[in-house]
């Protein structure tokens, strides 16, 4: 089978720059990265309570600042999708807090009712929606940053995500389900049985054609967004896929499981693009929003010293 010319530049330039770079980050396993939405700078959130933000200079991360706060894990974070300067962090402590980076501070904190393990912000920026280990997904006005609605469900809420158009919510559930919301009104439009076990992780591609779901079968599972049918699998991985993510430009897509690589695929074909050697499970990955560069945190122990630590470092792949 003849290979795209696209996959041939992407197999080049992976070749040329293999390894993975380790930027010490955190006391503890590092559970969320993100880009923000220029890409200058990647926020990482951790079992340590904190969250870090790094510059992205030519060829290396630049610790830029340590936020603290919270009084339990930052389990998710997610920037503003069109200002740099914001991002905001989920935590167990049932609140969320918004912070800018300008000031280092903290500029909102929004208790909510239960310990947060999901989070997201709308393409518009308006709304920030976070989901709690009761299933209870709230609405938070990101201007006034009060509630605006809140959505107890009947079933295990694993990740939450907008679509590109803001006008539809999606859930991805415990059954092996993805079930849609009409948005603001959160009406049920459908739902989906997207795979046999627990569906756990769901993304958009930014090209609003295709999202993304990963399930505990180990399959990840490419939808169009239009049609809501299954174009198609990925079937790479051999344990639950824990984290997705797609590229810039929408043609690759990274999956991350307990396997001890994160696999990149074209997503067209759904050929294997590259694999990324990992010495431990990867818990979250990020594509750069303009370029070919993978963020990804991993279960990583600090043998040099004590086996028991954990290293709370943040990993690139892709640089020169």
């Amino acid at each position: 089978m003849a290979v795209s010319p696209y996959v041939q530049a992407m197999q080049e330039l992976f070749r040329a720059n293999t390894r993975s770079r380790e930027f010490p980050a955190h006391g503890a396993k590092v559970h969320s990265v993100a880009w923000s939405c220029c890409g200058r700078r990647l926020a990482s959130g951790s079992f340590d309570k904190t969250a870090s933000v790094f510059v992205l200079e030519k060829d290396r991360l630049v610790k830029e600042n340590n936020y603290r706060g919270h009084g339990d894990s930052v389990d998710q974070l997610c920037w503003h999708p069109s200002n740099p300067d914001l991002f905001v962090t989920a935590s167990g402590d049932k609140t969320i807090r918004i912070w800018d980076v300008r000031t280092t501070k903290c500029i909102a904190t929004v208790n909510t009712k239960g310990e947060n393990i999901n989070i997201c912000w709308s393409p518009d920026g308006q709304t920030i929606a976070v989901g709690n280990k009761d299933d209870v997904v709230t609405f938070i006005d990101a201007k006034t940053h009060r509630s605006k609605a809140e959505e107890q469900f009947k079933f295990e809420v694993n990740e939450i995500s907008w679509n590109n158009d803001n006008n539809m919510f999606f859930l991805t559930n415990g059954n092996g389900c993805i079930n849609i919301l009409s948005y603001p009104e959160l009406k049920p439009i459908q739902s989906i049985n997207a795979h046999p076990s627990n569906c756990i992780c769901i993304k958009f591609d930014p090209m609003g054609k295709y999202f993304a779901t990963g399930s505990a079968d180990a399959l990840v599972s490419l939808w169009d967004v239009d049609e809501l049918v299954c174009v198609r699998c990925f079937s790479r991985l051999d344990w639950p896929v824990r984290t997705l993510s797609f590229s810039h430009d929408g043609k690759m897509l990274a999956s991350a499981s307990e396997d001890h690589f994160i696999d990149i695929a074209e997503v067209e074909t759904g050929e294997k693009l590259w694999e990324v050697q990992c010495e431990s499970p990867t818990f979250t990955v990020a594509w750069h929003p303009k370029r070919p560069l993978l963020a990804f945190a991993c279960d990583d122990k600090d043998g040099k010293y004590d086996s028991s630590r954990e290293a709370g470092t943040v990993k690139l792949f892709g640089l020169p």
